[in-house]
């Protein structure tokens, strides 16, 4: 576990030191692998000592989980802004499903690392991601549909974790396949994220509404 935690609104002397560490540690992680990637390297990218990073992290491992934790406290804060919008369950979807995709990009390099590590160490580091936080959010946004079916807004017969995974999903796709996209001659929304999700979010909600 990390030894300082950095909250924006009561951040401390120390913390910069420790925002440029995770900066750093995220952007090589998801360059270049969590094994590949050495604590003088990370040194290095920070500006800073080997000897500085164990001051504030005890181990490598401890590192990465507070960079992933930092990711997931991204994600929550999406949510919370979502859930103080007012509106009805299926508005409140379409809302987090354009500021996710926004937010994958806008932070690009701490998505890659999240998807790096599902892809090639997700059965050794599943749960360590799950318990960074992402399993609290992913139950947070299926708890928001359950609450719109039991008001009527969604429909009833469908799995909401599965209705979840599906909003989720989309915006990876997308995020993973975007250089791709724009090379195929159909694909006009490669450069819209925004209009690609308004149509995904318009078959996918249009599809869970309550008729």
């Amino acid at each position: 576990m990390a030894k300082t935690v950095c909250v924006k609104k009561t951040a401390g002397k120390e913390c910069p030191v420790v925002d440029r560490i995770l900066a750093a540690a995220e952007k090589l992680f998801s360059k270049h692998g969590f094994a590949a990637v050495s604590m003088n390297a990370i040194a290095k990218e920070a500006g800073t000592s080997k000897a500085n990073i164990y001051h504030h992290f005890r181990a490598k491992d401890d590192l990465h989980q507070a960079a992933l934790r930092f990711a997931a406290e991204g994600i929550k804060t999406l949510l919370e802004n979502v859930e103080e919008s007012g509106g009805t369950a299926w508005r409140k979807l379409e809302l987090f499903a354009q500021a996710h995709i926004e937010g994958m990009h806008s932070h690009a390099d701490m998505s890659r690392l999240i998807l790096r590590e599902l892809l090639t160490n997700g059965r050794k580091r599943g749960r360590e991601i799950a318990e960074s936080g992402f399993a609290r959010n992913f139950s947070t946004l299926t708890t928001l549909i359950r609450k719109g079916q039991k008001n009527g807004e969604l429909r009833k017969d469908l799995d909401p974790a599965a209705v979840t995974a599906l909003v989720l999903a989309a915006n990876i796709f997308f995020f993973q396949n975007n250089d791709v996209l724009r090379h195929y001659r159909e694909v006009t929304f490669a450069d819209d994220p925004e209009g690609y999700v308004k149509t995904v979010s318009e078959i996918l909600l249009n599809g869970i509404r309550s008729r």
